[in-house]
């Protein structure tokens, strides 16, 4: 599975029509749906914001897409296709319409909404993204120092830091580098008392 790591915009000019693609990384439902909206408010002018996406929740993706108002079919569902032929997730594509005067029958609205999403996916960089897990390690004062030189080394992210009795770092690892830690080794080299898992979430290889 992959997904982008920025927004990126294309516009593709059919017949006097304007359709403006857009390309917006999301990492849940709710905030696809904001950006849905966010986006119709700063086209409210525009005939159509179309929209498809795809999004990952625990094992399994949500695929949404809506026509908004185009003949059925010729906009989000093949905004969807090629968001599903990259096996791209995490990924929210808006194509937006500003009406020429000209009517271009399904076969030009699919080629104009597939294009304007086509055009915004060449500009963005696509990598790819892992199940994982956000945790909580706790571990005595003089070990973090190493701890943190062993996440930088290996690539996990460290979110935060809290000073108490002892050091809790909240991190976040894909499933093979959290066997690492929970490695019996691994717990005793770096004194880690308590290891707790807060949600399970989806890494991409740029974190």
């Amino acid at each position: 599975m992959k997904t982008i790591t920025s927004n990126t915009e294309a516009e593709v000019v059919e017949k006097r029509s304007k359709f403006i693609g857009n390309l917006y990384y999301v990492e849940s439902v709710e905030q696809a749906e904001e950006k849905i909206k966010e986006i119709k408010k700063k086209y409210n002018d525009a005939r159509h914001s179309c929209f498809a996406y795809r999004i990952c929740v625990q094992d399994s993706v949500v695929e949404k897409f809506s026509d908004d108002g185009e003949p059925s079919g010729t906009a989000g569902a093949p905004m969807l296709g090629l968001l599903s032929k990259l096996d791209l997730a995490n990924c929210l594509a808006i194509v937006t319409r500003y009406f020429g005067g000209i009517l271009l029958g399904t076969g030009g609205l699919v080629r104009a909404y597939t294009e304007a999403t086509k055009q915004a996916l060449e500009k963005a960089q696509i990598v790819d993204i892992q199940s994982g897990e956000e945790i909580l390690i706790t571990l005595s004062y003089n070990k973090l120092g190493e701890f943190q030189y062993y996440c930088q080394k290996n690539d996990i992210k460290i979110v935060s830091v809290e000073y108490e009795e002892n050091i809790t770092c909240k991190i976040q690892v894909t499933t093979a580098q959290k066997e690492k830690i929970v490695n019996e080794t691994i717990k005793k080299q770096y004194n880690i008392s308590n290891i707790e898992v807060t949600k399970e979430i989806y890494i991409t290889n740029n974190n």
